[in-house]
């Protein structure tokens, strides 16, 4: 055009010049306007705007282009980088290319989208390698295939050809399907396939639903009265009086879940063998994630071959074991694209020129080829000779479609009426039903029934079942997501604001069942206020079954769909509700130093004084103080104590004086306050009542026993009564078992267990709960409680002779810790590395991890180890050869330290360190009555490793 218009001169002989810009994306074509030839229809959006912003940036003559429409010409042209640039209307730079001249190559196409579902061509070698897998897997060497590749490459058609070879051999296939919609819905594949299995149906009667889960059941378990009430649960069931209410705790129900579905699965593998399919894993929820950890496990030991699809952005987690085999889909070469062409035309010959168009824009991705060869066919630029299509006139450079997302939306455009049917069944999700698309649709029964059939025989849409059951999916994600977002947004939010209508209206077991897809629909439909209360209901739901991970998401999602929502007293309540159901999820995942814990528990506080809250400020109170006290701020921790006893004695509430009991213990034993410390545990111990003071399993605040005892443990043990350490410690972790909430097992194993053990000396024991505390946080992403597994297992690792690896987890694990914040027994941790260096004889690594604790200890005004560092210091003083005035300082610090807290436990080794030093120095009768004197005040303990140690030393000074 340029070139044309440079030809041509005005009247008056001057010559003219043309400047063209173009950008290629998404626009809004809108009526007619204007008269006579002016009529033209307005084009709206970004695309024209930059379009005509890049034509001001051009010279007379030439042709500046978009990055967009350089990714699709490929080496077309040879174009000249303008750079980066700034454009008027633009916030950001915009690159530009300057269009020089044609180029020697034809262009390529990237492929960007979709998951493809074509005729298996190019992938017999694959095939074999399924094949292969399912023999052994038949066996019972069971086999996982982890199946990767781009969207579009054939992972969907390589699972369907490997079942229809193995549909003659008896199996039971298994197929499960993550979702984009449903990426925090726990569970949801294992959900769809249940449902499908048993062909529940959510108008079914509740007794009809729970007769098709048994029944289904049965197939894979002799008795299914186990499996039954946990699965039904998991499907939202009510099972009324055939079974029991399930009486469990969040994580004691996701492990009857797990155990339920395993046990099935195994049951249905000693019948025959198993194909199980998981499909789309990178939309998989995280309770899915961790499921599917389970049963890669068990999975070697039966007759299953499990194939898991997945997008590359995916990382699986599986790959190291010996029973899982990796493969990723290449494209398709040349030869093997054209025999994709080939079927998709049924033989029929295309004209060489668009054939080489399809294979040059498609680049190899075989569901490009089939949507573009569909589209060309359809298109009406080609003629049907019986054995070969030819083009009716010259084939237009824009005839056809230039990336699957306008091929798709002119295959949908074509079909006129049935796209807005498309459109509406996008909204609902990639799988909907007959019944509710028939609610939102304004169309009735017959022209319903026509769009989907015009769906289905353009292969656009699948369907399922038989009526009255029937349901539809659509042919690949991406089909679903073109039509959606083809939608004009006002269009878009009417659609999803009419289906939550129907599901709430026709649908209430769904909605009970998965809150979380009516918030969905109603924030996509721009009643995002009324979302608030599913949110937090979904987050809820969540949260009880420990699928902390989701319940953020849910609950998070919540506190953005309430800023809509006018200010006031209702919105004050639902903020609360929400702030207080997010802390246990928080902490669970993140631990107790995350700023967004600090930010929800904050927000909380002040909301119970403005609604005058009494019930609610029991938990935020005790949760900001945790934040605090973890994150080593004294002044906060006191003030919050004195907060709390200043409530509990206006209210003269029960359990908010357990709460201050436990505040104020905690505060006792970061000051080094032992006396007063026991005293307070011991309190909460006589007044504690279960049935009163016992907090909802999902609720962020511990129960005050099983915060008690763990601590208990410790204290009695630096107050000299290693025995009743034990004991209590012992009674900790009975508890523990008993309530079997994570993030609380957690919290006993650490400090109950390995922390008690480690005092005592008890190698073998802190590194059997080392190991406990990291599956247990591996299992459930506790990532706070993780580290201090580590660090405990680092330090097993050096006492048993691992030395360099121990310490080397040790100092990394630390570091951890302390970029998330945590201050509470990282100066413990610290010290327990100093004396590891100590015993190797370190002594400049030994006093860098000292200097670092005595530097956080002065920071957060941490007493309960001041004992400790200053006997450890003057032990490495001793090893550096330092004068006996200054190691004898360290140690007689340490000696009054302990003595004023009461330490009798951390007054035995500073007298221990003490009287080998007099011992070197010959003053053994002073010696001797320093240990005797400490010695002889135990009554217990006398076989831990401490007690042992100084019988020995005075044994010794006995016979010097």
């Amino acid at each position: 055009m340029t070139k044309a218009v440079a030809s041509l001169t005005e009247p008056g002989g001057a010559a003219l010049a043309a400047r063209v810009g173009i950008a290629t994306g998404l626009v809004v074509v809108g009526e007619l306007i204007g008269e006579g030839e002016a009529r033209e229809r307005a084009v709206i959006g970004e695309t024209p705007n930059l379009a005509a912003r890049l034509q001001d940036l051009a010279n007379p003559s030439d042709v500046v282009i978009a990055e967009s429409t350089r990714r699709l010409l490929g080496e077309a042209f040879t174009y000249r980088d303008l750079g980066t640039v700034p454009l008027k209307g633009f916030p950001e730079l915009v690159q530009a290319w300057l269009v020089i001249g044609e180029g020697a190559a034809e262009s390529r196409f990237e492929a960007r989208h979709g998951l493809a579902t074509t005729a298996l061509v190019g992938r017999n070698e694959e095939l074999a390698l399924l094949l292969d897998r399912w023999e052994r897997a038949k066996e019972r060497e069971g086999q996982i295939v982890l199946l990767g590749g781009e969207a579009g490459i054939g992972k969907s058609r390589l699972v369907r050809a490997l079942r229809d070879q193995v549909a003659r051999v008896p199996h039971t296939p298994l197929s499960h399907f993550c979702s984009p919609f449903h990426t925090n819905t726990a569970l949801y594949p294992v959900v769809g396939l249940l449902e499908r299995a048993a062909a529940i149906r959510r108008e079914d009667a509740s007794d009809e639903q729970l007769d098709k889960l048994e029944a289904m059941l049965a197939l894979g378990a002799d008795d299914v009265h186990e499996s039954a009430p946990v699965l039904a649960d998991l499907l939202a069931i009510p099972t009324g009086e055939r079974y029991p209410p399930l009486a469990l705790s969040p994580h004691q129900k996701k492990e009857r879940t797990f155990q339920a579905l395993l046990e099935q699965i195994q049951g249905l593998a000693a019948r025959q063998p198993v194909l199980a399919v998981y499909e789309d894993v990178h939309w998989a929820d995280p309770t899915m994630l961790e499921f599917l950890d389970r049963l890669v496990d068990e999975v070697q030991r039966l007759p299953i071959l499990m194939i898991v699809t997945f997008r590359p952005e995916f990382i699986p987690r599986w790959t190291g074991h010996g029973h899982v085999t990796a493969l990723f889909l290449s494209r398709l070469g040349r030869r093997q694209g054209a025999a994709v062409v080939d079927r998709i035309t049924g033989g029929k010959t295309l004209p060489q020129e668009v054939l080489e168009q399809i294979l040059a824009k498609t680049d190899g991705v075989p569901l490009f080829v089939e949507e573009l060869t569909k589209a060309v066919v359809e298109s009406g630029l080609l003629k049907d000779h019986g054995s070969r299509y030819e083009l009716i006139g010259p084939l237009p450079p824009l005839a056809i479609p230039t990336t699957l997302q306008d091929s798709l939306m002119a295959r949908l455009d074509r079909l006129a009426p049935v796209k807005e049917v498309a459109q509406i069944a996008a909204c609902i999700g990639r799988e909907f039903g007959h019944d509710l698309l028939r609610l939102v649709t304004a169309l009735d029964e017959h022209a319903l029934q026509h769009a989907l059939n015009d769906l289905l025989a353009a292969e656009l849409i699948f369907r399922r079942g038989v009526p009255p059951n029937v349901g539809y999916s659509f042919k690949h994600a991406l089909v679903q997501d073109i039509a959606h977002e083809s939608l004009l947004k006002s269009k878009r939010q009417q659609i999803h604001a009419r289906i939550a209508a129907a599901l709430e209206q026709h649908y209430p077991a769904r909605a009970e069942a998965e809150p979380e897809t009516i918030a969905l629909h109603l924030t996509e439909g721009g009643l995002a206020g009324k979302a608030v209360d599913y949110w937090l209901r979904a987050g809820r739901i969540a949260a009880g079954r420990s699928a902390n991970l989701e319940a953020i998401t849910h609950l998070t999602r919540g506190l953005e769909a309430l800023r809509s929502n006018p200010q006031g007293p209702e919105r004050d309540r639902q903020e609360l509700a929400l702030q207080t159901a997010i802390g246990g999820p928080l902490i669970a995942i993140h631990g107790y130093t995350a700023p967004q814990l600090g930010t929800a528990f904050s927000r909380a506080h002040a909301l119970c004084y403005e609604l005058d809250d009494t019930g609610a400020l029991f938990s935020t109170l005790s949760g900001k103080f945790i934040f605090h006290f973890v994150r080593g701020d004294f002044a906060a921790m006191q003030s919050l104590v004195a907060e709390a006893q200043r409530a509990a004695e206006r209210t003269s509430d029960t359990a908010l004086e357990l709460a201050v009991h436990r505040l104020a213990a905690l505060t006792a034993m970061h000051a080094g306050e032992f006396l007063t410390a026991r005293s307070e545990f011991e309190t909460i111990l006589s007044r504690y009542q279960p049935e009163a003071h016992r907090p909802p399993p999902v609720h962020y605040v511990h129960d005050p026993k099983a915060s008690a005892l763990p601590y208990l443990a410790i204290v009695l043990w630096v107050l000299g009564y290693p025995e009743q350490a034990q004991r209590t410690s012992r009674a900790a972790s009975q508890y523990a078992m008993e309530l079997n909430q994570t993030n609380l097992t957690a919290h006993v194993q650490v400090y109950g267990g390995a922390a008690t053990a480690e005092l005592m000396g008890d190698v073998a024991a802190v590194k059997a709960h080392a190991e406990s505390i990291i599956d247990l946080a591996d299992q459930n992403s506790l990532n706070y409680w993780r580290e201090s597994g580590l660090i405990l297992r680092g330090w097993a690792m050096a006492q048993e002779g691992n030395v360099e690896g121990g310490l080397a987890l040790m100092r990394l694990s630390l570091n951890e810790r302390n970029r998330l914040g945590a201050s509470w027994y990282q100066v413990r941790y610290l010290w327990m590395l100093a004396a590891t260096y100590l015993h190797l004889g370190d002594h400049d690594n030994g006093v860098a991890a000292l200097a670092e604790a005595k530097v956080l200890a002065a920071r957060s005004d941490e007493h309960m180890w001041e004992a400790e560092l200053a006997c450890i210091d003057g032990e490495l003083h001793r090893i550096r050869g330092a004068p006996a005035d200054e190691v004898e300082g360290c140690l007689q610090t340490a000696l009054k330290v302990a003595q004023s807290q009461s330490a009798k436990s951390f007054e035995l080794r500073a007298a221990m360190s003490l009287a080998r030093l007099w011992h070197d120095q010959g003053r053994i009768a002073d010696a001797r009555c320093l240990l005797g004197s400490v010695y002889g005040w135990f009554t217990e303990g006398f076989e831990t490793p401490d007690l042992r140690s100084a019988k020995a030393l005075m044994e010794e000074l006995s016979r010097s």
